[in-house]
């Protein structure tokens, strides 16, 4: 059975896209991506939320967000908080190579 991933930053342009291309080819993934501000690219939903078995933030803040504006949808999803700052720009080298590292334990190799 797949396993629903969920990568969550601001904007929705850096991060989290270039986690869910990483991760994109997978076969026993279904991953996505949003942001939560009201300007993200594809906008954080209660949907999404409820769809994700697993929900990576990039940072804290969004931990706390999440909490506060979708509480209803979180259930018994995982929230893991990466701690990447937003300092890269997409498919980065460099923000592969962190993302790759940190996301190893959860979700293996890419």
């Amino acid at each position: 059975m797949n396993e629903n991933v969920l990568f969550i930053c601001s904007q929705n342009k850096l991060r989290s896209p270039t986690a869910e291309q990483v991760y994109a080819s997978r076969d026993d993934l279904t991953v996505s991506s949003a942001g939560l501000n009201n300007s993200a690219k594809n906008r954080v939903s209660g949907e999404l939320l409820e769809w994700a078995d697993i929900i990576f933030v990039m940072e804290k803040n969004h931990i706390n967000r999440l909490r506060k504006n979708f509480r209803e949808y979180l259930k018994d999803q995982k929230i893991i908080c990466l701690d990447i700052p937003d300092i890269y720009e997409y498919m980065e080298p460099a923000l592969v190579e962190v993302l790759q590292a940190k996301l190893l334990r959860y979700l293996g190799f890419p």
